[in-house]
């Protein structure tokens, strides 16, 4: 979604008229995306006010997987890095801040402070499991690249000799939920992302075509380094109907 349909604020240009064709040649999508800043309606309501078509039952984020797997743990307690806006759909959890049996990681933006790793890295050292709701390394906004939470949760790794829980991409699990509610097999589906590793890497690895965009976070020196080969590389998403023999309206 986010470096692919828009960037902030911003929607790629032909992003809406991409959609349509797909929708008008009947050929099924889903939005996915590693987004934790806001909650799975939010994004509904922020994709509708860009002037975009979509329905709830076509989002799939890491903040509903992760509610996901938390529920199939039973009730688990929880401390939770996490938006204030996000976090109330965790209100079923009990937060134990001494040593719960998970501690889950979402974006905090400017939160974060040693005091914050320090403390979970001790619950981690007590027992603690460690759940990212993905591990990013980047991602752009309309003033450029930002650090995003991958490095946090290598630090903590790094330091507690444990191991996260990825629920978002590049997450298998995560991609054949999306690829699952399309009733198709992996290899007639394509991943279209702005993200080497996560997106084109995490779908490839699931099967899938790998297409990446050469908008949002894409750098082409980054990729050149990149041992991930993407099948296509595309201008931007306006260029998909091309990419599938059809040319574009627009």
């Amino acid at each position: 979604m986010d470096g692919v349909l828009y960037v902030g604020s911003r929607k790629i240009d032909g992003a809406s008229e991409t959609l349509d064709f797909l929708r008008q040649n009947r050929i099924p999508f889903r939005f996915i995306t590693n987004t934790t800043t806001r909650t799975p309606q939010a994004l509904l309501e922020k994709l509708e006010a860009l002037g975009f078509e979509a329905d709830s039952d076509e989002i799939f984020t890491a903040v509903s997987a992760t509610l996901g797997y938390l529920r199939s743990r039973g009730t688990p307690s929880c401390f939770l890095l996490l938006r204030d806006e996000v976090k109330v759909m965790f209100d079923e959890f009990e937060e134990d801040r001494e040593c719960p049996e998970f501690v889950v990681i979402g974006d905090i933006g400017a939160s974060w402070s040693y005091d914050t790793l320090n403390a979970v890295f001790n619950m981690l050292m007590r027992g603690s499991n460690l759940i990212c709701m993905h591990r990013n390394k980047y991602w752009q906004d309309e003033d450029g690249l930002r650090m995003d939470i991958g490095a946090f949760v290598a630090a903590l790794e790094y330091v507690s000799s444990k191991e996260a829980l990825v629920i978002g991409k590049p997450s298998p699990t995560f991609f054949q939920q999306a690829i699952s509610s399309l009733g198709l097999p992996p290899a007639e589906v394509a991943i279209v992302g702005d993200d080497i590793d996560s997106d084109v890497g995490g779908g490839q690895a699931c099967g899938l075509q790998g297409v990446l965009v050469q908008t949002g976070k894409f750098r082409q020196d980054y990729l050149d380094r990149s041992r991930t080969k993407p099948a296509a590389v595309i201008g931007s998403i306006k260029d998909l109907p091309k990419l599938l023999g059809h040319e574009s309206r627009h």
